[in-house]
């Protein structure tokens, strides 16, 4: 997090909550709406915990964050448990789907079994 943002939350932001992932959410102080391209809303913005990365984010908070719900989410709510436990775009890490035949898994696939016939115009 740079200086000048530290500086802008420390004057101008309000602690809303923070997520499992320990990133903490901001809204301007006193619930300020201002003209925002033509919608008047109040300014929302996240601090991460480690590395920025717009994925960290879990979908209640993201709702909050781009106005589609007006209330923060509550760490009390009911979690469906069918549902998962969010996580960040993995591309990159060594947690990344890498599917049967890719390099990095022998690069060993299963041979074409020669019944695809290519189209040729008349």
């Amino acid at each position: 997090m740079t200086i000048g943002t530290r500086l802008f939350t420390w004057l101008h932001g309000e602690l809303v909550g923070a997520d499992a992932d320990g990133n903490r959410y901001y809204r301007e102080k006193g619930g300020v709406r201002r003209d925002v391209g033509g919608l008047d809303r109040e300014r929302r913005w996240v601090i991460y915990r480690g590395e920025a990365e717009g994925s960290k984010v879990p979908p209640e908070w993201h709702a909050w964050l781009h106005h589609t719900v007006e209330a923060p989410p509550k760490d009390s709510a009911p979690r469906r448990a069918w549902l998962k436990k969010h996580l960040p775009n993995q591309t990159g890490t060594s947690a990344a789907y890498r599917p049967r035949g890719h390099e990095y898994r022998g690069a060993k696939r299963a041979p074409a079994t020669g019944d695809y016939e290519p189209w040729r115009p008349e």
